[in-house]
């Protein structure tokens, strides 16, 4: 969600864009990254001035808002011409309506919460794989009768394709009522003079949302509340594509890849397997692959440490068959090892991987030094130095000069987020400001963190009946009524409410989408040598996980600085 800002925009915009009334209806977009709640009253500004590289996405809203109900309402999109008659086309955008919550509890630790309706789900207008009309369903995006006084919107993706000339595209978006009225919505977006790569810098660790969805299907069939699915296979298709136009690794349906042991004790991937995953990764963009943890072969890491080398090695020649370097094997040996028990097993396991310097790293969810309290390890258990090749602590548990060393003896780090932590760092429920989704990339970069992580597979439903009308997916409140925490767990939503078996995005997604985007802008400069520019520009908007910029167009106006970098080559 994104917008150029410059003075003369600034003119045309105030001199041309005013809001207009017609019918008491207002009609005005957003093109950064922030969410407007229902109360919100109408802003001025309908032209969407954006802008993007090849093979990127960009976004925009339309709001609307009327002192009298406006029936049937329609977005209709429109081609973007450009120079020499190219065209982004219409009928490759992609349209939501966004749904609202009502968050009548903020989440813990949120002093500043407003009770209201958030908008979060987004309701394609056509099928998110086969782009075609959606049956009848419980929640649909268009036609949609706008109630009085209530501000809403839709959520507009254009996808600009490798090989699309640079320059500006210009078209005309319209917003349609039942009786023909319509408001225009002028829309501008500049190609920049450079490809964002398929496989994203920026690696993700998200889980399976179609493995917990499995979960979620069959609890609510058993209790007679929906049917239950049969056709596992494409909801796994229908996920990763998802996840993939979205820059997020996807996950292999499980069993996809699995060593065989064989009579004289080594381990064996078929060929069809390699294959499989190897049409995989490339259908779907994949950076990192996590294989099972060694536990479900070997008891004894020591006492059976031939045959924890012998199944090591099927994935090393797994990989080298793959041949996609890209690609990194890692094992999640561990989550947040906060007892000495825990230690001691990343010590023993840890250790005895490494040895076997195999290309599968361990991955642990711990900070890269020791404390003693319930956010760290007691100093007097030791450290994991030698037993982890990928740490991911914590937001707020990120040290950046142990970080810093870690990484100069040949370690990765990684960061994740998880409920709301002591310390103000970017916390991913609803309630919080939209920007939170898109901070950490940059901060991430800033620090030479390499992967985010986020548990749940993305869409934890378990704790609510119906996650399209209930936000409290995660809470303690048997221990504390306080201890709510809204959107905990979750970035997407059951797409069987909005007409297919599948999942659909979230305004947050979409958020995190821009930031991994964002990333490869730094990235790209950081391959060209020109880091140290990057990070002038980047470090006016993020001091630390926990300081940094609330405006939302600062985040635009340094992206626009990056991307004339990337053109200029300095």
């Amino acid at each position: 969600m994104r917008a150029l800002t410059c003075a003369t925009v600034a003119a045309f915009v105030c001199a041309v864009s005013t809001v207009e009334t017609y019918a008491d209806w207002q009609v005005w977009t957003v093109a950064e990254t922030r969410r407007v709640l229902r109360r919100q009253p109408a802003e001025e500004g309908r032209w969407v001035n954006l802008a993007a590289a090849r093979n990127e996405w960009e976004c925009f809203q339309v709001l609307m808002r009327s002192d009298e109900e406006v029936a049937g309402v329609r977005l209709l999109p429109a081609d973007l011409t450009g120079p020499d008659g190219a065209v982004l086309r219409a009928s490759d955008a992609r349209l939501y309506r966004q749904h609202q919550l009502q968050l009548d509890v903020g989440t813990y630790r949120n002093a500043g919460f407003k009770p209201g309706w958030y908008p979060d789900p987004l309701i394609p207008a056509r099928h998110p794989k086969t782009r075609l009309s959606l049956p009848a369903a419980r929640f649909r995006a268009m036609p949609f009768d706008l109630p009085a006084d209530q501000t809403h919107g839709f959520l507009v993706d254009v996808f600009v394709p490798t090989g699309t000339p640079a320059g500006k595209y210009r078209g005309t978006y319209r917003l349609v009522d039942g009786d023909g009225r319509a408001k225009e919505v002028p829309v501008t977006l500049t190609v920049w003079d450079f490809d964002l790569p398929r496989v994203s810098t920026l690696q993700t660790a998200f889980g399976s949302p179609a493995d917990r969805m499995r979960s979620y299907y069959q609890r609510r069939a058993m209790q007679g509340k929906e049917r239950g699915l049969t056709d596992w296979t494409a909801l796994h298709i229908r996920c990763a594509d998802l996840l993939s136009r979205h820059r997020i690794n996807a996950t292999p349906p499980a069993g996809t890849v699995r060593p065989e042991p064989m009579a004289d004790g080594t381990f064996h991937i078929p060929q069809r397997q390699i294959r499989a995953l190897q049409s995989f990764v490339d259908r779907y963009h994949v950076n990192a692959f996590q294989i099972p943890r060694p536990t479900t072969v070997v008891k004894d890491p020591d006492r059976q440490r031939d045959t924890l080398r012998a199944w090591l090695a099927a994935w090393d020649q797994a990989a080298a068959e793959l041949d996609r370097p890209q690609v990194t094997f890692y094992m999640y040996l561990a989550d947040e090892p906060n007892n000495e028990e825990a230690y001691r097993f990343v010590q023993k396991w840890g250790r005895a991987v490494r040895e076997a310097k195999s290309v599968c790293k361990v991955m642990v969810t711990e900070q890269t030094w020791t404390r003693k309290g319930d956010a760290g390890a007691d100093a007097a258990w030791g450290d994991l130095h030698g037993a982890v090749d990928i740490w991911c602590p914590l937001f707020s548990n990120f040290q950046p000069e142990s970080a810093a060393e870690r990484r100069l003896a040949g370690d990765t780090i990684w960061a994740y987020t998880a409920l709301c932590q002591r310390q103000p760092t970017p916390w991913w429920q609803i309630d919080w400001p939209l920007l939170h989704y898109r901070v950490p990339a940059w901060i991430a970069w800033r620090y030479r963190i390499r992967g985010l992580l986020y548990w749940g597979g993305m869409c934890y439903w378990d704790a609510v009946d119906d996650p399209w009308t209930d936000p409290k997916t995660f809470g303690r409140r048997d221990r504390d009524p306080r201890l709510v925490f809204n959107g905990e767990g979750t970035l997407v939503y059951p797409g069987r409410a909005v007409g297919y078996d599948g999942i659909a995005p979230s305004l947050r997604l979409k958020a995190l989408r821009d930031a991994i985007e964002d990333y490869e802008y730094l990235a790209i400069l950081e391959r060209k040598g020109l880091a140290a520019k990057a990070e002038e520009a980047l470090l006016p908007l993020v001091g630390s996980w926990f300081r940094w910029e609330r405006d939302p167009a600062k985040f635009e106006e340094v992206r626009q600085r990056l991307a004339e970098m990337i053109v200029r080559g300095q």
